[in-house]
């Protein structure tokens, strides 16, 4: 607890070496915000998972889902749990473990880490996919924590694939980091891919580090995304309370509410 409370104060005064580049104008950050302002699915969020840290919110809009897949396995494995209580496949992968922190019959674990490319110790999610259910076209659900890699991970995701799934939860690290223009291009094209074929319908803080607020804009280091396909229904309005009901903190440590200039139309 002491290393944590330490890194929450090392975030507040390091805030000025953080950018030593060109900074992102402020514009484009709210333009981003403004396309991934979360939107209502037509089914209620449900949660999948325990009421902390490895719990997420998604559509309840599960029903024909052949598969999970889910690198990056932490101390729990609640949701992917939930998944296969559904029925689905589970596929889990991370070369730093040697299995997932609970079995079933229905999980399947592959020790490698996820990435943009394929060799001995990592794998695109494209080849992972092929190799675990080669004969499929069903939907899947995407649950990917993979402390910075996610955004190389789906800029090299294959457009098809990207259709696959139907559900898409992810964490996205280092959303402080958006103030520094050269990381705000990758984050933004990352975002971008996804927005062509899915819609945010959810955004989580993850609290485990405090915001970094400048000109008005609050930025968590942490931001856990629930996107649902374009293909699914929606209801044309836009949620403007959060937390929901079924959010739940990740960690002890101060809450931290979802600075509205994510959720707000500015």
């Amino acid at each position: 607890m002491k290393q944590i409370l330490k890194l929450w104060i090392m975030r507040v005064l390091s805030f000025g070496k953080l950018f030593p580049d060109a900074m992102t104008d402020q514009a484009a950050l709210k333009s981003l915000f403004k396309r991934l302002r979360p939107v209502r699915a037509a089914r209620e969020l449900i949660r999948l998972g325990p009421h902390g840290d490895g719990g997420y919110l998604v559509p309840n809009d599960l029903d024909g889902i052949e598969g999970c897949f889910s690198p990056g396995v932490s101390l729990v494995s609640g949701f992917e749990m939930d998944c296969a209580n559904f029925g689905m496949k589970v596929f889990l992968a991370d070369r730093s473990v040697d299995r997932p922190a609970e079995l079933h019959e229905r999980f399947h674990f592959t020790k490698k880490f996820v990435g943009v490319t394929t060799s001995d110790d990592f794998m695109t999610i494209d080849d992972w996919v092929a190799a675990s259910l080669p004969a499929s076209r069903e939907d899947l659900i995407l649950q990917i924590d993979i402390e910075g890699y996610e955004y190389e991970s789906f800029l090299g995701m294959s457009d098809d694939l990207m259709r696959r799934f139907r559900i898409i939860v992810a964490e996205f690290h280092d959303i402080d980091h958006l103030w520094n223009l050269l990381f705000f291009r990758l984050a933004s094209r990352t975002f971008d891919k996804i927005l062509q074929t899915h819609k945010c319908v959810h955004i989580h803080p993850n609290n485990c580090l405090p915001p970094l607020i400048k000109d008005g804009i609050s930025l968590p280091p942490m931001l856990e995304f629930t996107f649902l396909r374009n293909d699914r229904d929606f209801n044309p309005s836009y949620p403007d309370k959060f937390p929901h009901p079924l959010d739940f903190d990740n960690t002890n440590l101060p809450h931290i509410p979802l600075p509205k200039c994510w959720y707000v139309n500015n």
